[in-house]
């Protein structure tokens, strides 16, 4: 497993750094920008970054399985990885720098590596299960705040989910006098609150591309991941909370409460 992660690592850095030179090089009318959906864009970029790191793990891996954003695919019964090219795709767009590249192995149900190149800053972030989390290979934990005052989260605002209930957990938030960010990429929130920067991640609903590398990465810094089975996360998506300790079960209930009433 420890070969396959760093098979990932390098394969995550060179696409990320790939997808960045694509977009120094062009300007918006050459990105080949098209709508997939309320909230989904596809790039020139995203189509190739994933069909090279789908060759690539079929080349060194022709066994496993393959689920991908762009080119889609299934889950096996042996291992099979999950990835999504870009994430971030409207940051990448505009040159806002939240988006990065994420790869997820999954083996008997569980995630066993996860790696999310920060692609803007060119750092790997990176989590073998039972392993702990690292950034560029040093240990990251996340924070240990524990006064809500102080606290400060990441919300992804999802297109699949009512726009009411996502003011109405900004509005539990905001009267819990908890801080709020929103940055467009669940993949790069979530790693932002694995290292310590932010207390709390949420959204109401991301797909199993979206989220399943950051979230082992999350668990393994001492995160509480609050998020569906397996079985259900990877056809469907779902909503996704992931915290520091001391906060968790308050947040859980400010949010999904608010969830419920709805």
């Amino acid at each position: 497993m420890k070969q396959r992660l760093k098979f990932t690592e390098n394969l995550a850095r060179e696409v990320g750094r790939e997808a960045l030179r694509f977009w120094q090089e062009n300007d918006s009318e050459n990105l080949g920008t098209s709508a997939k959906g309320l909230q989904d864009f596809v790039t020139i970029a995203d189509k190739a970054a994933e069909e090279t790191i789908r060759a690539a793990i079929a080349k060194a891996y022709p066994e496993d399985g393959f689920l991908g954003e762009e080119t889609g695919g299934a889950p096996t019964k042996g291992g099979y990885w999950v990835v999504d090219p870009i994430d971030g795709t409207a940051n990448y767009l505009r040159g806002l720098r939240h988006w990065g590249v994420s790869i997820a192995y999954i083996e008997s149900g569980k995630t066993m590596l996860g790696v999310i190149h920060d692609s803007p800053t060119d750092r790997i972030y990176s989590a073998l299960l039972g392993e702990g989390a690292t950034c560029d290979g040093q240990p990251i934990a996340v924070s240990k705040t524990m006064d809500p005052h102080t606290a400060m989260g990441i919300l992804g605002a999802s297109r699949r989910a009512s726009f009411q209930l996502y003011l109405s957990q900004l509005q539990a938030l905001y009267d819990s006098g908890i801080e709020h960010r929103k940055i467009g990429s669940a993949a790069v929130g979530i790693i932002r609150m694995a290292e310590g920067v932010a207390d709390f991640y949420y959204e109401k609903h991301l797909n199993c591309w979206d989220a399943l590398a950051a979230m082992l990465i999350a668990s393994e810094a001492g995160a509480v991941v609050f998020a569906p089975q397996m079985a259900t996360f990877i056809p469907d998506g779902g909503p996704v909370l992931c915290s520091t300790p001391a906060l968790a079960n308050q947040i859980e209930a400010l949010l999904f409460e608010q969830d419920k009433a709805l």
